[in-house]
C-alpha cells in the first residue's frame, strides 16, 4: 500500500495543531489514526483531510465538537445515500426501502424520530 502516514507530532504540526488536541478527536472517536506495533499513532492523508474539516468547523464556524460529531455522522449517512441514487443497478424497491432506512437513521440522528 502507497500510502502516505504521519506520526502524531507532523500530522498536528502540518494542520497547526496541538498533539494533545489530536488526541482529544480520538478519545471523541472523530478521528481513528491506525498504530504502530509500539502503539504509536500514525494519520493518513484521508484522516488529515477530516482533521482539517473538524478544524474548520471548530474554528471557522464556531461549532462545538458535539455537532462536529453529529454533523460528522450525517455526513456518513450522506455518503452512503449518494449511491443509492446513482445505481440503475438497484431495482426500485430495493432503492426505495434503503432510502427510508437512511432517511429513518437520519431523522433518529436529529431527534425527529
Amino acid at each position: 500500500m502507497d500510502q502516505d502516514l504521519y506520526f502524531i507530532s507532523m500530522a498536528a504540526r502540518l494542520l497547526g495543531m496541538h498533539p494533545q488536541t489530536l488526541r482529544k478527536y480520538e478519545r471523541l472517536g472523530l478521528v481513528q489514526p491506525t498504530r504502530t506495533i509500539g502503539s504509536m499513532r500514525l494519520y493518513s492523508r484521508e484522516e488529515l483531510e477530516r482533521l482539517k474539516l473538524i478544524k474548520r468547523l471548530v474554528d471557522d464556524a464556531g461549532i462545538n465538537l458535539a455537532g462536529v460529531q453529529r454533523l460528522l455522522s450525517i455526513a456518513e449517512v450522506v455518503q452512503r445515500l449518494r449511491p443509492l441514487v446513482r445505481d440503475d443497478s438497484i431495482s426500485a424497491r430495493d432503492t426505495r426501502r434503503r432510502l427510508v432506512q437512511e432517511l429513518d437513521e437520519l431523522s433518529r440522528m436529529l431527534g425527529f424520530d
